[in-house]
């Protein structure tokens, strides 16, 4: 069996039809391609990529840092309106608004809560709400203000310390917009879907656009049109594992930004283990005991709560993306995503 229609075998083998209804992956490695779909997902169905959207809002504040727009150790009150800023991290008694900054958002070490997974005063959150079904549309303000009703971690830039935070990412979009005049989408278009030529890429701004397929929550479709429509530099983007191919191999190739910029976002801190988030990328790097005989390399990336993922090896020329299109259990895609790049590696191996 060739190495196609072995990782054609384990996409389909993670099609359960229980946990897992549909799948798409796409790989890479050296001068090998290949993407499969499997389920109810066909060939290249485009479907939300939820978090991984957080990698092109990256993309574009590096691409705004190489042209001088913008330092990364800038305060937001550089670039945000005071109403905005104000009171916006309160942690024991003092005021740290004014201290944070733009690397602190990507690196998720602001020390803010988080407007979409945080509980509110009501003991839920607006994901326990979406999951509940009960869709609903958000301004950039109202995510503020909701993340501003709770309280913050931790002191910005704290050692050692992070807390995965949407509300960061919402800030990010809103200095881009700030900085350029345009909509986050007309930034995300110029910058990086028409020069990667990413024609099944887009911002979810429509809530009556039906192209992306809906994700599952256990058993059931989740069909949240109006949060999905509200999330932008956070989560909005709707892709195909195709394009995300293009995009991942980009982002680390220094097509977007200055190649010479990686290594800084290689700082890492522990968010939700495996992973550990970097300055706008997150590692999956697996212990010893997962991983004894080290076959898995370190990789470099981002996922989504959808299921939806884009990771790679810069230096081994490695890039994988894929969804298995489901909230209630997105490990699976990194399960899948592992087996996936086991027998890539060890098929590169036998070549040589």
């Amino acid at each position: 069996m060739n190495t196609a229609k072995q990782l054609q075998s384990i996409l389909e083998r993670s099609v359960d039809g229980r946990n897992i209804f549909g799948a798409a992956f796409a790989l890479k490695k050296e001068d090998f391609s290949w993407a499969a779909s499997a389920g109810d997902i066909a060939g290249e169905q485009p479907f939300f990529i939820a978090s991984t959207t957080k990698l092109f809002t990256t993309a574009v504040i590096l691409k705004l840092r190489s042209t001088g727009r913008l330092s990364l150790d800038d305060t937001i009150g550089k670039y945000l309106e005071q109403a905005i800023v104000n009171k916006l991290h309160c942690h024991k008694g003092k005021d740290y608004s004014a201290q944070i900054t733009i690397r602190h958002l990507l690196s998720h070490t602001s020390g803010l809560p988080d407007y979409f997974l945080n509980k509110g005063a009501d003991g839920r959150s607006l994901k326990d709400e979406l999951l509940a079904g009960k869709d609903q549309y958000w301004t950039f303000e109202q995510a503020i203000a909701k993340s501003k009703a709770m309280k913050p971690l931790f002191v910005p830039g704290s050692k050692g310390k992070a807390h995965y935070c949407d509300t960061n990412f919402q800030l990010l979009g809103k200095i881009v917009e700030n900085l350029s005049q345009k909509s986050f989408t007309e930034v995300c278009r110029e910058y990086i879907f028409t020069p990667l030529q990413l024609e099944n890429t887009y911002m979810y701004r429509d809530p009556a656009d039906n192209t992306p397929i809906p994700f599952y929550y256990k058993d059931s479709p989740l069909n949240i049109p109006q949060a999905m429509a509200s999330f932008g530099p956070d989560g909005g983007i709707v892709s195909t594992t195709s394009d995300m191919l293009i995009f991942i191999e980009a982002f680390f190739s220094g097509q977007l930004f200055p190649a010479v910029y990686q290594e800084e976002l290689t700082q890492w801190n522990n968010i939700f283990f495996p992973l550990q988030a970097g300055v706008g990328i997150h590692r999956l790097k697996l212990p010893w005991f997962f991983n004894p005989t080290g076959a898995i390399p370190e990789l470099l990336g981002h996922s989504g709560l959808s299921g939806a993922l884009a990771f790679g090896h810069p230096g081994k020329k490695l890039y994988i993306t894929g969804t298995v299109n489901q909230v209630a259990y997105p490990d699976k895609s990194f399960k899948t995503m592992i087996k996936l790049v086991q027998r890539a590696l060890k098929a590169g191996e036998g070549q040589r």
